[in-house]
């Protein structure tokens, strides 16, 4: 390598994280406290990105609690939804489909923060860890393999160093653009998605409705998260119409979307330019392997969801916990089999994550999809008034889309190691000291 751009000495760690993302951080926390040595790679300068999934549920917040984090997280600006809202009443008014509150749970609601204010949190924490490093800036750029076996990444950083940090464990937690997805050994199985989604704001007034919001449009659906002083809008689309959508005319929308949600009619004009409308291509799919020697795949990495039920960042951060449990004791070396740890977290995740896609392709087929193409759901206007009438007038068939939303299919217990009920006061440590930007 050329040593005026390139890092010549040897790096090495134990736990080597690719992607700094809600799964990674957990992962990286809970290692460090448990005293894995791990370094996250992050590519970016920093976690601030618009329309990330902000969503923290129950499970989550629980989590924090046991990681002695409840409190500093309480002091994060957050909205509670309790509630999810269908327009399934006469005349599209708005019925109460979930009652989150009305879980008889210590976190019966969703905390809705940004998620950078979440990821800077988790880093802050984990900085105080000495087993602990953080590089911003450092993008995983190829693997390193040696006798079939992965042995950490090649990375580049944004001023155009390049490197090689070899580690005993990979953890790709990269997202659905991975770097992992394109080895072809793990077997990237695809699910037919019907939808893109728009993502846009409009202003919240008072009098509004309050929670997570549903509608239907013409070829369409929405979604709004509350967010205090505005709206977090989706827009659901038919699957590659963004560009025949937008040559139609930003006024077009704007009238089609009043017309649907007309509550919000009043505000549409704030929507200025097709800049403020950003596509999201809808993913559903999933890794058969997540693992191969000296690496494995956990969240979006191993599997992209689509945003129906908004639980993929809950998925991620459990994937996350199941992992930290399993390999903590190989890679402290107080236990043995590092192979089998990483075969169990799969064996663990997959089942509920392939129960979640399950039901998300079923809403795919028998709900958005119809709708999308102008007809009604559940194949009769019929079938879909009864079973809306169902769960809105039965208190335990509303409590459960409520539940599912909030808390999924499996919760994850942390490894004892990584618990602290009393977190040390801020002030106490700082990630400075082993944050590294491109590890200068």
């Amino acid at each position: 390598m050329d040593g005026t751009n390139s890092l010549e000495a040897a790096e090495r760690t134990t736990c080597c994280v690719v992607g700094g993302g809600p799964a990674g951080m957990v992962l990286a926390l809970l290692l460090a406290r448990a005293g894995v040595e791990v370094t996250v790679l992050e590519k970016h300068g920093d976690f601030l990105r618009d329309f990330r999934g902000d969503t923290v549920h129950p499970t989550t917040l629980s989590l924090l609690d046991e990681l002695g984090l409840g409190e500093r997280f309480a002091r994060l600006p957050q909205r509670r939804v309790t509630t999810i809202q269908l327009p399934l009443g006469r005349d599209g008014t708005l019925v109460t489909v979930g009652n989150i509150a009305a879980l008889r749970r210590r976190y019966n609601y969703i905390a809705m923060v940004p998620q950078w204010d979440l990821l800077d949190l988790l880093a802050d924490e984990a900085g105080r860890e000495p087993a602990f490093t953080l590089r911003m800036d450092t993008e995983a750029t190829s693997f390193l393999v040696e006798r079939g076996r992965v042995t950490g990444v090649a990375y580049r950083t944004s001023d155009g160093r390049t490197g090689e940090l070899r580690a005993t464990l990979t953890v790709a937690c990269d997202g659905r653009g991975s770097l992992a997805r394109s080895l072809p050994e793990l077997g990237l199985r695809r699910f037919r998605c019907p939808m893109d989604a728009w993502w846009f704001r409009l202003p919240r007034h008072d009098g509004d409705p309050h929670g997570l919001v549903g509608g239907a449009g013409d070829r369409f659906i929405s979604a709004m998260i509350d967010r205090g002083d505005y709206w977090q809008c989706a827009a659901l689309i038919p699957k590659g119409s963004d560009a025949t959508l937008r040559a139609a005319g930003l006024e077009r929308f704007r009238d089609t979307y009043g017309a649907a949600v007309t509550w919000v009619a009043d505000r549409m004009d704030t929507l200025t330019s097709w800049d403020e409308v950003k596509l999201l291509d809808v993913r559903l799919d999933r890794l058969r392997h997540w693992h191969r020697p000296g690496l494995l795949c956990i969240g979006d990495a191993a599997h992209a969801m689509s945003p129906v039920f908004g639980i993929g960042i809950n998925l991620a951060v459990q994937d996350a916990v199941a992992a930290a449990r399993h390999l903590v004791g190989p890679l402290s070396g107080k236990a043995a089999g590092l192979p089998a740890a990483v075969r169990r977290v799969q064996r663990r995740r997959r089942p509920t994550t392939a129960l979640t896609q399950g039901l998300q392709r079923l809403a795919h087929a028998r709900v958005i999809e119809p709708v999308l193409a102008g007809r009604p759901p559940l194949g009769r206007p019929q079938r879909a008034k009864r079973v809306a009438e169902l769960v809105t007038t039965s208190r335990r068939l509303n409590r459960v889309p409520a539940y599912f939303l909030a808390y999924g299919a499996l919760r994850e217990r942390p490894p004892a190691a990584s618990v602290r009920r009393d977190s040390r006061p801020e002030g106490a440590g700082s990630p400075s000291s082993r944050s590294d930007p491109g590890h200068t």
